[in-house]
């Protein structure tokens, strides 16, 4: 008499799940939202798909150039959403509305919290969304462009990048374009941003042959990026130039280096050297020392996102006390025996700070490349250099100081003797040569990729002096 009773029971059980699952709501889909960081709404992107164990997803931060960064974690609970970015320290928790169409939660990265709300989007919306970018190229045009790849010998590998040649026979002058920090395509592609794509562009359109290229290790070229430092990327320049001038429609004695940033580094490292460029262009290339140009750097940037005055000192302080340390330690000096020490300064600097956190922050300043940058002095390069160069900084510079690092370039081609050198400011662009009078470094928000004042002085200098 019994079993009707546990029939019904069974199928309200059967009931109440089935709907709990209908309600529990799916996150497959694009996300959108808005994160306040001091007064600046930056647009954040999630896009998750998958079901259950299967969860996987990216996150977007345009503003930031953060483009499809993985997911380490998605996780769906009842009516909440977790997710979570290893690699950036970042996690979100937040809750579904009745209708699946909204996550209310907060966002923690780095000891704080930010309210988040997202909402569901489209990749019709988020093309919408997308900035604009007109002084990319469009087809047809009015030039060859050649997908090709050529060898590092020394590294053993072949590096991929595009060639575009003028119209015409040749031989023609030609450069190489030189990215900088960071693992970079041949575009040098940033913020949203395609840099070298539109400078090839420009250049070729007005007679140069022009080849970019993948940094080793990035997108199509062979060899590896980590643990790599300033001079093997040195050899890569190299190699470009090597290859360029085994081709019968290049001027092998034309041919030169433009290099953005490190770029400029690296261009003052190889016209140092036997078999260098013919010319050099420094685009916001350094002129001091890599600890000099962070010192300023996080300075600068610090004041532009809002930071008092006392902050931006007491962060000096500790970087100065670090970066000297770094530079009594012998070259002997193994990563860890490093990081151990400068951790030790960090905590006499900072003692609330966590031996953890210690470790993990010395760590970055140890690791091989940022190391070398750091105590590297283009000084010892710049003595040596005797081809023609150009030297341009934008004053509104935030990342390569124009203050600094101008006249320590000139006063270094001087020591060199160097009797064909410029060296300008370029009055209102910032570190990318977009105009940017406010001084903001908002790069991505700016649609403008590279001013077009600043590719005219490249290029009627290259008129002059090359062709």
């Amino acid at each position: 008499m019994k079993t009707p009773s546990l029939i019904l029971l069974a199928a309200g059980l059967l009931a109440a799940t089935t709907a709990q699952a209908q309600t529990t709501p799916s996150p497959t889909g694009i996300w959108e939202g808005s994160l306040d960081v001091s007064g600046r709404a930056l647009r954040t992107v999630f896009e998750l798909k998958g079901q259950g164990a299967t969860l996987s997803g990216t996150i977007s931060v345009p503003q930031q150039g953060l483009a499809g960064f993985a997911l380490s974690s998605v996780v769906v609970r009842h009516d909440s959403l977790l997710l979570a970015s290893d690699k950036i320290g970042g996690k979100f928790a937040g809750r579904f509305s009745a209708d699946g169409q909204r996550v209310t939660g907060v966002w923690s990265q780095g000891g704080g919290q930010l309210p988040l709300t997202l909402a569901r989007s489209s990749a019709e919306a988020q093309a919408a969304a997308a900035p604009r970018r007109p002084q990319e190229p469009k087809g047809p045009l009015p030039y060859r462009a050649l997908d090709l790849t050529f060898p590092n010998a020394k590294g053993g590998f072949n590096l991929a990048g595009t060639l575009t040649l003028p119209q015409g026979k040749g031989p023609f002058p030609a450069v190489v374009l030189v990215s900088g920090s960071g693992p970079e395509d041949r575009d040098e592609t940033v913020f949203g941003h395609k840099p070298f794509l539109v400078l090839a562009d420009y250049l070729t359109r007005r007679g140069f042959a022009v080849l970019r290229y993948d940094d080793r290790g990035t997108a199509k070229s062979g060899g590896t990026f980590k643990d790599a430092l300033t001079a093997d990327f040195t050899t890569d320049a190299q190699a470009a130039l090597v290859y360029l001038r085994t081709r019968a429609d290049i001027r092998p004695r034309q041919v030169g280096l433009i290099g953005h940033s490190e770029g400029g580094l690296i261009a003052w490292q190889a016209a140092a050297q036997p078999q260098g460029p013919d010319f050099v262009v420094s685009l916001a290339g350094p002129g001091v020392p890599g600890d000099a140009i962070l010192l300023r750097q996080q300075a600068d940037m610090a004041r532009a996102a809002g930071a008092d005055t006392a902050a931006i000192g007491a962060n000096r302080r500790l970087h100065t006390a670090l970066f000297a340390a770094l530079r009594r330690l012998p070259a002997s000096t193994s990563t860890t025996e490093a990081t151990r020490q400068l951790a030790a300064v960090m905590q006499q600097q900072v003692p609330a700070m966590s031996s953890e956190q210690a470790q993990s922050q010395a760590a970055r300043l140890t690791a091989p490349w940022l190391r070398g940058f750091l105590l590297t002095d283009p000084a010892t390069y710049l003595v040596k250099v005797k081809c023609p160069v150009l030297a341009l900084n934008g004053s509104n510079d935030l990342q390569v100081a124009a203050t600094e690092n101008l006249p320590a370039i000139e006063r270094g081609l001087k020591a060199a003797r160097n009797s064909n050198a410029t060296v300008r400011l370029l009055p209102g662009l910032n570190h990318l040569f977009q105009t940017d009078p406010a001084g903001t470094s908002h790069y991505a928000e700016i649609e403008e990729t590279f001013a077009p004042s600043a590719l005219q002085v490249v290029g009627d200098w290259l008129a002059k002096e090359v062709k």
